[in-house]
């Protein structure tokens, strides 16, 4: 196997050291690093790591790289930033406290041309794709939206089955086609799917 080149990418100097320094003693090669505003990166590497950081990230400069052909694993503090991360042109996406040997692994799948993801990751991705590809009209029967109103004001299954004269297990299964309709996991993630997509006013 091939020496592996990476260029590491970060905004915090001293992350960013760490980094190249647990590559190394992997014996990949350390292409360079960069911070995520340099004007230039460096892209004679085979894969590039982008340590997105604790907070908020923006990925202003990801497409550099993407447009050189160079794959990106992104490193998120949370499942939810690494939608930004993907649809900047990243390649992989993994939690930034995963095992070193996860990381190593990834970068080497990168190189091979696939394509990287924590299993929640993934999980949010294809939900979200899902909630995209809904048309909003079609997406929910008239009586899921009536429901969809009361979750949205914040009434519990019981609550809903009394204003809506119906039976409170018959509310609980409405509430349930909507979670899966939107792809959430659960009422405040709906809420908010129904929101983006025009559902709902709060």
């Amino acid at each position: 196997m091939r020496d592996l080149h990476v260029l590491v990418v970060g905004e915090d100097p001293l992350a960013r050291g760490g980094l190249a320094a647990l590559l190394s003693a992997q014996e990949l090669i350390v292409a360079g690093q960069a911070g995520p505003d340099d004007d230039r990166h460096p892209v004679e590497t085979d894969v590039a790591v982008w340590d997105a950081g604790p907070g908020d990230p923006e990925f202003d400069g990801l497409d550099r790289l993407t447009r050189a052909g160079v794959p990106v694993l992104v490193l998120v503090s949370d499942e939810a930033h690494a939608a930004g991360a993907l649809a900047a042109g990243a390649t992989g996406a993994l939690l930034r406290d995963t095992e070193p040997e996860r990381l190593f692994a990834a970068l080497r799948a990168l190189a091979q041309g696939l394509v990287v993801l924590e299993p929640g990751i993934a999980r949010t991705a294809v939900r979200a794709r899902t909630a995209a590809d809904l048309d909003p009209l079609d997406a929910l029967t008239p009586r899921e939206l009536e429901v969809l109103q009361l979750l949205a004001q914040g009434l519990p299954n019981k609550a809903i089955a009394v204003r809506l004269e119906i039976a409170e297990r018959t509310a609980k299964f409405h509430v349930n086609a909507i979670l899966a309709k939107l792809g959430a996991e659960n009422r405040s993630e709906a809420i908010v799917r129904a929101v983006r997509l025009g559902l709902v006013v709060l």
